[in-house]
Formats: C-alpha cells, structure tokens, sequence
C-alpha cells in the first residue's frame, strides 16, 4: 500500500484518534462551518453579527476571511483525524493566544465587541478541553 493512499485510509477512517486529536478535529469542523458560510452568504453573516451592511467590497474581503477560515478548519480537521501529536501540541500553543488577540482589536474598534467574545469563548473554550483531554492521555510523571 502506497503512503498516499494509507495516509487518505487514515484520515477517512481515523483509525487510531486520541481524544485530544479529535477535540482538534471537531474544532475544525466548527471553524469550517463558519468560513463555510462567511464564504457563501457574508451578508447574513454580517447581520447575525451586528456588523454594518456591506458594500460589494467589504463583502468580497469577508469572503476571503471565509476562504480563509475554511481552509484553517480543514487543516485541523485533517491533523485532528491522523492524529497528529505535533498539531495538537501547536494548537495548544496557538488558542489561548486568541481572547488576548482579540481583547486588542476590540479596544482598537476594529472588530465588535460580540464577535471578540464570541472568538475568545470558542478558541479558549476548544483551548481547555484539547488540554484536559491531551493530560489524561499522557502519561504520569512519579
């Protein structure tokens, strides 16, 4: 069997998942999601938000941002599925950066304050269950 077609074997089965690599996947199926549809239909998402309607332009970059996003939720979710220990660790590095990062835009007004916390609450909140799952599977140090 060739390496591409046991690793497409894997990543369709997710044989061999720990509980903190699919905590990764089902992240990125949510970020998914949301890009998906920031990406399809940025005017509805712009409302949902409570962000000002946008012109052609501004609803053009929002798709990108969905393009974006999309492409991020598939990563997580490819890395997630074959259990990719080093992913999994980078993630943990990456998401508790997030409620900071956003803390910073609000205060700039760059973004609303509910998208802000919607983000910090779903990055940290990801954050904290990748990290309860990733020290139950590691082992004990005496």
């Amino acid at each position: 069997m060739s390496y591409f077609t046991e690793t497409l074997e894997r990543l369709v089965t997710a044989r061999g998942q720990s509980r903190s690599a699919k905590s990764v996947e089902v992240f990125g199926w949510l970020i998914l999601l949301e890009g998906s549809l920031v990406l399809l239909f940025p005017h509805f998402v712009a409302r949902i938000l409570n962000l000002p309607p946008l012109v052609e332009q501004a609803a053009n970059y929002f798709r990108l941002v969905g393009l974006l996003v999309s492409g991020l939720g598939m990563i997580y979710i490819a890395s997630g599925r074959l259990n990719a220990a080093g992913f999994v660790f980078a993630s943990l590095l990456d998401r508790p950066l997030v409620p900071f990062a956003m803390l910073i835009l609000w205060y700039l007004e760059i973004i609303p304050a509910p998208l802000a916390l919607l983000f910090s609450i779903q990055d940290f909140g990801s954050f904290l269950w990748t990290l309860k799952t990733s020290r139950a599977e590691s082992p004990k140090l005496n």
